[in-house]
Formats: C-alpha cells, structure tokens, sequence
C-alpha cells in the first residue's frame, strides 16, 4: 500500500522538524514548508492531508485552506495556532477543517488525530464513490425496455427531473415505482444530497409520525432518546412517501402542513424546524377514489399531485417482457454464475400472453428462479411452472375475404370483423368483460368503451 503523503506548513522550523521526525517514522511520506507559496507548490503533487500553521509569513492558513481545498477537494486539513480563539476555531471548522489545535500541544497526541482523519478522507472518498455508482445505476437509459408506453414515462420524468416540483407515481404493485423515483433524484439538482425512503403502509400508524418528523426524548413510552425524523433527514434532498394512500387522516392533516410551510416539531418538542426537502409519493391505489369515498385528502391529494406519472402495468407493454426477461437472465448468470443461453420461442409466447398480476418483480422473480432450476441451456416450456406453462393462448384462424369486382369498404369491413369478434368472445365468456378481454388480448377499459361505442348488446336485449 502506498504511504499516504502529509504536508506540514509552519514558519517555526524546529516545530516543522520535530512533526517530520516523528511522521515519518509513522511510515508517512512527509513534506514541509514555511509559506504559502512553498505550500501551493508542494500540494500540486497530491497531498491526503496538510497541518496548516494560522499564520503565516506571506498569508493566512484559513485562507491557504480555502485555496487548497477549492483545487483539492479530498485533502484533510488540521490548523495549529499558538493565538487561539473561540472565533478562529468555529471558522477553521465552519470551512472545513478536520481539527483545531492550540500550540504547544503534545506532538506525540497529533498521530491519532491524523489517522482519524485519513479514515474520515477514506469516507468521503467511498460515499462520493457510492453516490456515483448510484447516478450511474438510475440513469434513465439504465431503466430497461423498449415499450412506446414505457419510452413516454421516461421521456416525462426526464424532463421534471431537474424540478423542484412534487411528483406523484402512480401503478401497481412492482411496476418500478421507486425505480423511477430514484431516478427522478439522482437526475436532479439534488442528487448530491440523499434520498429518504418512507413506506407508508409498512409502519404502524401511531409510529409512522415519529418515523417522519422525528421525536425528543420522553415524548412517549419508549422514547428513550432524541430521534431525527425523515424529513429532517431528507433535508437538501428527497423524501420518497410510499404507498401514501395507506397514510391516515390525522397524519395527512399534518403532512400537508409540512408541504406547505416547509416547516415541522418533533413528535414532543415545541420547537419548529424548517426543511428544504422535494417530496415524491406512490400509490398503487386510485387516489382520486378514495377522496370520493373520503379516504383521502382532497386538498393534500392535489398538493401531492402536481405532477402525475403513470407507470403501466407490464401487461400493458408486452414488448417490454423479452426485453426484460433477457437482462435478468444475463444478470442472474452473472451473480449465481449459471449459464441460461435464451428462451425458446414457445415458452416466450407463453410470459409475453401472461396477465403478470406482480408485473415486473414477479418477472424477476421467475428469472431467478429458473436461473436457479434450470443452471444452464434453453429455457423451454417444459422448464416453467404450472401457471405459465398451462395457460391457454388464444389465436385468431386465418382469415379469408373475397374482395368484390367492384371493391369494398374497408373501414366498414374491419368495423364488422371487429364486431364479429367482439360478440364471440363476450358470448363465450357469458357477458363477462374481464373475461372476453382477457381472450381478446385487449384492456378491460378499452374493451367496454368499444362494446359502448359500437352499441353492441346480449341477443336478449335486442
């Protein structure tokens, strides 16, 4: 490992002397200098971390520290001073330094300070890693299909991203929900700061409030001790609030307070804290419903719903299910080091045709599964359980028409065969629209308004 590099800046040589004895034995790779110029010179090598005398012949070292720490933003700084201060030490901290010391101070003492230092270096240096890591894995282009219906979803969240604009997400359960509202985060002006995740309907209501603004210690049985809330946590960044139908009235009241005024007390505390958090929320249940049945909020349903993104259920884009299947195949070969080559065209017909009540997450979920199972070769029909493999898949027989001499309408002629099939797959199913749009392949919504639309009825009501 290679020795990390100091660099020592004080005008007093035997003080300058006495640290590079000392450091260097420590196995440090120790530099030295008595200015401000010697010191901008030495640090263009790459230092770790400088001991900064305050004053020094031709500057400051606060104002050293500003320079070094704008062209070196990893370097760690501890200010030495034989004319201490309350105000010179709350600076030296308030920009960035690591320690403050008083001259003399015990030289022997200043190692352990310096290898706390490196290791809070090491910190940063990981968290600005993992925060990279994290931009680069909720990238919108990282976000895997190909549907038309799912390119219109990352089309609209590219562009508010970079808002400050609450957001609502709405779909059902394992579409991706906080996938994109991950995205959204570390898309925007806030990606730096952190992002703060809230299930709603995971935690018991009477706690669910201390969860988001936090408490002080006695505030009820069991709060043992002061505790900062999420929204606190979440301040300069993002508070993702999922599965926000499930919140209750009492909390929705307070929520929206905080949405408006940007301010918040601990569960216990009169004190009022302010936040500059951007809030995005899921729900998988239709809101606007539940104000109706006065479930929900109004006027907190319209303050979260400024903005609202619809994910479609994976039914909804079949051409994404391929798509999908293949990058978790390649991964799930990748993390269990297993050898799936494909999928055989049967057994692909089969998922593309299959309702996916748990929409990607359970496709996921299958993947690893037969990646597991299987351990290598081509996936076939034989190879997935019951209730994909036994599904019945619907196809429409080959269709004649005799095209008269003199032509015909083609709208009216697709409009009949449309009605055709329409009737025969209601009649089929006796009446039941779930039923005949599941045999037509088509939404149950886009179903009724064509049976609607084209007047269609049971031959008793005719």
């Amino acid at each position: 490992m290679q020795a990390r590099k100091l660099l020592i800046v004080d005008d007093e040589s035997s003080l300058r002397t006495a640290l590079f004895r000392i450091l260097d034995k420590k196995n440090y790779q120790v530099l030295t200098a008595s200015s401000v110029k010697e010191a901008k010179a030495l640090a263009s090598s790459g230092v770790d971390l400088s001991i900064v005398d305050l004053s020094l012949p031709d500057g400051n070292g606060l104002q050293l520290m500003r320079e070094l720490k704008s062209m070196y933003q990893n370097m760690q700084f501890i200010i030495i001073t034989g004319n201490a201060s309350v105000e010179s030490a709350v600076e030296a901290t308030k920009q960035g330094a690591f320690h403050y010391l008083t001259k003399p101070f015990d030289i022997h003492a200043i190692d352990s300070i310096i290898e706390k230092a490196l290791q809070h270096k090491n910190l940063v240096q990981e968290n600005h890693s993992l925060k990279s890591q994290l931009q680069q894995k909720y990238r919108f282009e990282n976000i895997v299909g190909q549907s038309s219906e799912l390119m219109q979803v990352i089309e609209m969240v590219d562009r508010i991203a970079d808002s400050d604009a609450t957001v609502m997400i709405s779909g059902e359960s394992g579409t991706g929900k906080e996938l994109f509202a991950r995205a959204i985060h570390y898309n925007s002006s806030r990606a730096e700061k952190a992002i703060v995740p809230v299930n709603c309907g995971a935690i018991p209501g009477e706690l669910l409030e201390s969860e988001l603004f936090g408490h002080v210690k006695g505030a009820f049985t069991g709060a043992i001790q002061n505790r900062m809330g999420r929204f606190e946590m979440a301040d300069g960044g993002t508070l993702f609030l999922d599965e926000i139908g499930d919140m209750s009235m009492n909390l929705q009241v307070k929520l929206l307070r905080v949405l408006q005024e940007r301010t918040f007390e601990p569960v216990g505390s009169p004190k009022t804290k302010e936040v500059d958090v951007r809030v995005i929320a899921a729900t998988n249940v239709d809101l606007e419903k539940a104000v109706a049945q006065g479930r929900f909020r109004e006027d907190l349903y319209y303050r979260l719903n400024v903005i609202p993104v619809h994910i479609p259920a994976l039914r909804e884009r079949k051409d994404d299910v391929a798509v999908l299947f293949h990058h978790f195949m390649t991964r799930f070969n990748q993390e269990k080091n297993r050898n799936i080559d494909g999928i055989s065209p049967e057994a692909l017909e089969l998922l593309v045709n299959y309702r996916w009540p748990g929409n990607v997450r359970e496709l996921e979920n299958l993947v690893e599964r037969l990646s597991i199972l299987k351990g290598s070769g081509i996936i076939s029909v034989e190879d997935l359980p019951a209730k994909y493999a036994e599904q019945q898949v619907v196809r429409t027989s080959n269709v004649s028409a005799n095209i008269p001499t003199n032509g015909l309408d083609f709208n009216a002629a697709v409009d009949a065969y449309e009605n055709q099939l329409i009737m025969q797959a209601l009649e089929k199913t006796g009446w039941n629209r779930n039923q005949a749009a599941k045999l037509l392949r088509l939404n149950r919504t886009t179903l009724v308004e064509k049976i609607k639309k084209k007047g269609l009825k049971p031959e008793a009501e005719l």
